[in-house]
């Protein structure tokens, strides 16, 4: 199979006005721009009721039948906000309550295991909707310590990867018991937000078949990682793609950590598709070469560009660049029969 596409993740869209306040709503939006599938986030039950979708076919297949019917198919749902809750460092509990339910706000053990129990929801949900993925967030112990100052003392980085298997091993297990593919988005601000962190991870995991991928290039174009060698690293793992764009142009004022600056100044910018740099004809490409068949999903952000007009031009663009994987190989013209007398006599052999 090839690449699926053109899809759009939703959440930078959704707001209280229509159509983007429901999800028939939104599907059809999305289907009217050219959108054959969305993903879904799951932290608004007003869009997407994840208990309900956990503990109901009947409405999981409600929802399937509304977006089918606009001409739109649910790619994947999203626990991004949910995942990131999962680990918390204590210097970020203010900030990260801003993703909780109010209840639950200056209670950090709470938080965990809610954040816990939404995963094991979407794995459900996800088993329901005959999706095949997942996409989320690893949450973090160690982000603060991202840059070896002070100095780490030893077996810290060890201690802290253990802790973040041993919560996230029984989420796992829930994903592998509903067949579903759980993929980390590699994000700065997570534990996992390059190749090492994740190969760390997935040792501690115990090479979990579950823990797998959600390839956004426009991650590593701010970290300045090469996205090309990630996909022949990890191919195996990767089971999602954000199609996301950015761009990295340094200066004598600031660089990688952007000196505290706005979006729009910082040298590190999300942009619309097309207005960055990364190569995603060499991305499509190797994907392909590497045989992924998931869907191409557009991510939009940018700090110049108005949403609409890149959720606009997002279709088209994801669409130019599909695939449709070669049937044959194009030199078959030329024969290919196996003789092995044949091929004996043109190696030589005569006896």
């Amino acid at each position: 199979m090839s690449i699926q596409g053109p899809a759009i993740f939703l959440a930078q869209f959704a707001d209280s006005t229509a159509p983007f306040n429901s999800l028939p709503g939104m599907a059809k939006w999305a289907a009217d721009l050219g959108y054959r599938g969305i993903q879904v986030p799951t932290n608004d039950s007003a869009l997407f009721d994840l208990t309900q979708a956990a503990a109901s076919q009947d409405y999981c297949d409600e929802i399937l039948g509304r977006c089918r019917e606009a001409g739109v198919e649910i790619t994947e749902l999203s626990t991004h906000l949910q995942g990131q809750l999962v680990a918390v460092h204590p210097a970020y509990d203010e900030l990260f309550d801003n993703f909780a339910p109010a209840a639950l706000k200056g209670k950090p053990a709470a938080r965990t295991a809610w954040a816990i129990e939404q995963l094991k929801l979407a794995a459900k949900a996800s088993q329901r909707l005959g999706l095949t993925a997942h996409a989320t967030f690893s949450g973090a112990l160690l982000w603060h310590l991202v840059y070896p100052w002070p100095q780490r003392p030893a077996g810290l980085v060890e201690q802290g990867f253990a802790e973040l298997a041993k919560r996230w091993l029984p989420i796992l297990d829930a994903f592998d018991e509903a067949g579903v593919d759980l993929c980390y988005e590699i994000h700065p601000g997570e534990d996992l937000h390059d190749g090492a962190s994740f190969e760390r991870f997935l040792g501690a995991v115990g090479g979990h078949r579950r823990a797998n991928i959600l390839f956004d290039p426009s991650h590593f174009v701010l970290q300045q990682l090469d996205y090309l060698d990630f996909i022949d690293r990890y191919h195996q793992r990767i089971k999602m793609f954000h199609v996301k764009d950015a761009e990295f142009r340094p200066n004598g004022q600031s660089g990688v950590y952007g000196g505290y600056q706005d979006w729009v100044n910082r040298p590190g910018r999300f942009r619309s598709l097309g207005d960055g740099q990364v190569d995603f004809k060499s991305i499509f490409s190797k994907l392909t070469q590497y045989g992924f068949d998931g869907w191409a999903v557009l991510e939009w952000e940018c700090c110049l560009k108005d949403a609409g007009q890149g959720a606009q031009e997002g279709a088209p663009f994801i669409q130019q660049h599909l695939i449709e994987k070669a049937s044959r190989a194009f030199d078959d013209f030329a024969g290919s029969n196996t003789d092995t007398a044949r091929n004996r006599r043109i190696l030589g052999l005569t006896d």
